[in-house]
């Protein structure tokens, strides 16, 4: 007895329904880790203490990214830091040599917040704010 046809459309497909099942965006410490190791570190330092070696071309060390807390007055200060790393709140000064990270691919967008207070953000600089508040001192 012949099987439908049906069912061999049915396998055909499902390589294709499978990429439509869309997975979230990682935010967590980890991602943000590895994005700081590729992005920042060379300036910024692996430990992030402003030591890497590009920040010696700039004549300069870069900040010091695990006392961010401390200087907030003991918060750390998300928006802030995502801002910069965006390059939306920086500067047009010509000592402002960190590159603008919001120009390139900063990943998929996470909506964060409620109702009126919703954010989209780029799901890296979340990552990279989550992995810089994990190693505040």
């Amino acid at each position: 007895m012949p099987r439908p046809k049906s069912r061999y459309l049915c396998f055909l497909a499902l390589p294709f329904l499978a990429g439509c099942n869309e997975t979230e965006p990682r935010i967590d410490a980890t991602r943000g880790a590895s994005l700081f190791a590729q992005n920042c570190a060379a300036c910024h330092g692996a430990d992030a203490r402003g030591n890497g070696p590009e920040s010696l071309k700039i004549g300069q060390p870069a900040p010091d990214l695990t006392g961010l807390t401390r200087s907030a007055g003991g918060t750390f200060p998300r928006d802030e830091v995502i801002s910069v790393i965006d390059g939306f709140n920086r500067q047009s000064h010509p000592e402002n040599v960190m590159p603008e990270f919001g120009a390139g691919d900063v990943g998929p967008t996470v909506i964060v917040g409620e109702d009126d207070d919703a954010t989209p953000i780029p799901a890296d600089l979340l990552a990279l704010s989550n992995y810089l508040e994990q190693i505040q001192r």
